[in-house]
């Protein structure tokens, strides 16, 4: 019996150009990743940018007041875009993870620990994307070398 396989045109290609995934789970990881960044702009960021009274109690309530607030905020809606950005994916989603351990620990210690699962939950999907796009790190660091060599 003889070998009909016919080798594909990948085969010879460089490791890096060989895709990695399928294209149901770059599309799910997308969609993840859509939906993450609409969470955190419009249900996290947006009350503690409009100071709505729920947010801002809250942080009046910890002692961080509008400052505190306005700041987690504009994290939150800088990593909610950036989330969207191909090449800054990966470090939005680690950024978001660890501002999701600062709520953790918030939620623990101020709240004695109500509503803490919410930030474990969105960290987990935080944390997959992060891992699913380092690839884009390579990318940014040579974007930031290269702007850092011009000036």
């Amino acid at each position: 019996m003889t070998d009909t396989t016919v080798p594909s045109a990948s085969a010879s290609a460089p490791a890096s150009a060989v895709p990695t995934r399928g294209r149901g789970v770059r599309v799910t990881l997308r969609a993840v990743q859509v939906l993450l960044a609409v969470f955190f702009a419009v249900a996290s960021a947006l009350p503690k940018l409009i100071a709505h009274s729920s947010a801002a109690d809250t942080f009046a309530e910890m002692g961080w007041g509008d400052a505190g607030m306005y700041a987690i905020g504009v994290l939150e809606l800088a990593g909610a875009i950036a989330l969207l950005v191909p090449v800054l994916q990966s470090v939005a989603a680690t950024a978001l993870a660890a501002l999701m351990v600062g709520a953790f620990v918030v939620q623990l210690t101020c709240f004695d620990g109500a509503n803490a699962a919410t930030p474990l939950i969105l960290m987990v999907p935080l944390l997959v994307v992060a891992r699913a796009r380092r690839g884009h790190n390579a990318d940014l660091h040579r974007l930031v070398r290269a702007r850092t060599r011009r000036v």
